[in-house]
């Protein structure tokens, strides 16, 4: 067997090359500028891309194929997110379920579990959203 990775061959450096250094170096220097930003550059597509660190309804990510084309589209995204209302930093509450077993009609065997909610008000609410007039699930 003959070739440079055959068994008792001494070790050969081989050179790393990096590609698109200075993009991914710009990269970088993004990241660390824009603390509310997490910065990536894609060798694939050799774009630059920003995904937002702040809690939203939905991811934000801004893409451009330049740094300073970035940085413009990120300070857009920021402008856009000041001028929107701010969206409430907790959720409210999830409503308690309570299972009932059974209901009126229905024979004792081969009962089923069925999922009920109360609404604020003190109704209960099947999973359906049906209510009977006296506020019990129907």
């Amino acid at each position: 067997m003959t070739g440079r990775h055959r068994d008792g061959q001494p070790y050969e450096p081989v050179y790393r090359r990096v590609w698109d250094g200075p993009a991914r170096a710009e990269a970088e220097r993004i990241d660390e500028a824009w603390a509310d930003w997490t910065v990536l550059y894609s060798l694939g597509r050799r774009s630059f891309y920003a995904v937002a660190a702040w809690d939203g309804p939905r991811p934000v990510i801004v893409e451009d194929p330049t740094g300073d084309g970035l940085e413009e589209r990120m300070r857009e995204a920021e402008m856009i997110r000041a001028m929107r209302p701010s969206v409430p930093a907790s959720r409210p509450a999830p409503v308690p379920v309570r299972r009932r077993r059974g209901g009126a009609g229905r024979p004792s065997s081969g009962v089923r579990d069925e999922a009920v909610a109360e609404e604020p008000g003190g109704e209960a609410v099947s999973a359906g959203g049906r209510r009977s007039p006296d506020g019990r699930a129907a």
